[in-house]
């Protein structure tokens, strides 16, 4: 019997954006948080173009570019 062991499938529930914040407890620098909104969104967007549209793929992107508006959001605040 083969099973595939699939080790970041646990780690998060299914839909959950989680920003990694810097462990020195600085902020996180505001071009690069605006950089990764932009490139998930790109990836959304790529994803859903493709012939066999990949909407949980896109759902997961436009999740993580949620969390990294959030995060700028909150470094531009404190």
């Amino acid at each position: 019997m083969n099973t595939v062991s699939h080790p970041l499938a646990s780690t998060q529930p299914s839909g959950a954006a989680c920003l990694s914040l810097p462990s020195t407890g600085n902020t996180p620098d505001p071009i690069q948080l605006h950089a990764d909104a932009h490139n998930a969104l790109s990836m959304a967007v790529f994803y859903l173009r493709q012939p066999a549209a990949n909407v949980p793929g896109a759902r997961r992107k436009a999740a993580q570019a949620l969390a990294a508006l959030r995060g700028l959001s909150l470094s531009m605040e404190g």
